[in-house]
């Protein structure tokens, strides 16, 4: 019960700071929609093959986010805040707080990405269940994995440089999935590998969750 009490507060009180900023949001909104414009008026995206434009969405989300998820731990760091949050919690339910924060952040920023995606692209989606099987776990992996390097290089005087170098190895695996899955999405069957490619996403997040939960006791005790 007090893990779940400890999960909550940590998570709130990241939610409060958003509102009232609302930096994070902006900022990613902001970088979505000229990215698409650039996308759509300079690469042409529209002549883009089917497996290409599968893809390139998540490319956006995955840069949109990288903006803004390592600020969960960053502004903890900025403000003063991390020693306090370390004497007063233990490392489990500020993990699940802030992995909280930014599952529900992700998801937001990819929902927001694939409505106005679908609107200037034309794509009429085939199936709706992969696509949204997609989208959750795909904001799930890419949320936990960014929590956790968060939370590495938050004390780091070029934490920004760092954060891009460390994550964006870890996240290619999960971009080549998600590719996979939205192109059934999007335009339907094709090789009969769907169900393969699904258990292999939830495989990646569940992975990367159980990685982070574990890996984020030696983070929070040094």
């Amino acid at each position: 019960m007090r893990f779940i009490k400890t999960t909550y507060q940590v998570f709130l009180k990241d939610l409060r700071v958003e509102i009232r900023s609302r930096y994070g949001l902006n900022t990613v909104f902001a970088f979505v929609v000229a990215s698409l414009m650039v996308v759509l008026f300079a690469l042409r995206a529209e002549d883009l093959h089917q497996e290409a434009r599968s893809g390139l969405i998540w490319i956006i989300i995955l840069f949109a986010s990288m903006a803004a998820l390592p600020r969960s731990f960053v502004s903890e760091t900025d403000q003063g805040t991390f020693d306090l949050l370390r004497l007063h919690f233990s490392a489990p339910p500020v993990f699940a707080g802030k992995l909280m924060y930014n599952f529900l952040f992700t998801v937001m920023v990819s929902i927001f990405t694939l409505l106005l995606y679908l609107f200037l692209m034309g794509i009429t989606v085939q199936n709706w269940g992969i696509l949204l099987t997609s989208l959750v776990f795909g904001s799930l992996g890419l949320s936990s994995v960014s929590t956790l390097l968060a939370s590495l290089v938050a004390q780091s005087a070029q934490r920004g440089a760092i954060f891009s170098v460390l994550s964006i190895p870890l996240l290619i695996p999960l971009i080549l999935i998600l590719a996979n899955t939205t192109f059934v999405g999007f335009f339907g069957e094709s090789d009969g590998g769907s169900l393969n490619d699904i258990m292999a996403l939830i495989g990646f997040a569940g992975a990367t969750v159980t990685a982070g939960s574990l890996l984020f006791d030696f983070v929070w005790d040094e």
